[in-house]
Parts: structure tokens; C-alpha cells; sequence
């Protein structure tokens, strides 16, 4: 048995294949149009993945398609790593106590990166 990942990422390819033929000039692909693709990239296409796909794609439109795509990732809520607190050794304590005298400007926080396996989804 496949574990959960496989399985997802085999349902991607299939959507990504989808896609491809939109993106290509096709407003309806066929189940034959994504197993081509498919096997162009080297990829054995699963009959019941199509079915499920192409089941849950009729009649909608691409532009539908990924209207409720982007309304369940906004749902989708990402937690940024919490920062752990910096203590302050007693070597700090004297540089403190220097600066009294200098106006200090404040420290420029680098920008955290978010990306993290979810998204990752092609790979």
C-alpha cells in the first residue's frame, strides 16, 4: 500500500496534466488529452485518478476551478515559527551601560521565508 503522500502526489500530476492541456489552447481536455500528457512526461496515468478528476470537474470552468481552490487555501491557516527569547549574558550588561550616552537606532529585523513543505506541491 502507498503511503498518503504518494498517493497525493499522484493525484497532482493528474491535475497538473489537466491544466496543461487548459494552458495549451484546450478548454475541454479529454481523459485521452491528460493521458497523453501524462505519458509525455513519463508518468502512467491511473484510470480511477481520471475518473475521480474529470467526475468532479464537470461542467465547471477553469476560472470556477480555481475561484474554490483559492477560497479553501485562504481557509488553510500557516503558523510561523515562534522566535525564542534572546537572554542576556553578563557580557551584554557593561555594553549597556556605555551606550546611556549615544542615541540608538533601532536593530532591522531580516525577513522570515514561509515556505515550507505545503508549498512544495510539485515536488
Amino acid at each position: 500500500r502507498n503511503p498518503g503522500w504518494l498517493s497525493a502526489n499522484s493525484e497532482m500530476k493528474h491535475i497538473a496534466a489537466y491544466l496543461l492541456a487548459v494552458l495549451g489552447g484546450n478548454a475541454n481536455p479529454t481523459k485521452e488529452n491528460v493521458i497523453s500528457i501524462l505519458q509525455a512526461g513519463g508518468v502512467q496515468a491511473d484510470q480511477a485518478k481520471l475518473d475521480q478528476l474529470f467526475t468532479e470537474l464537470h461542467g465547471k470552468s477553469i476560472d470556477t476551478i480555481l475561484a474554490e481552490g483559492r477560497k479553501k487555501m485562504a481557509s488553510v491557516s500557516v503558523a510561523a515559527p515562534a522566535a525564542a527569547p534572546a537572554a542576556a549574558t553578563k557580557s551584554e550588561a557593561p555594553k549597556k551601560e556605555e551606550k546611556k550616552g549615544k542615541k540608538e537606532e533601532p536593530k532591522k529585523e531580516e525577513p522570515v521565508e514561509e515556505d515550507g513543505p505545503m508549498l512544495s506541491l510539485f515536488d
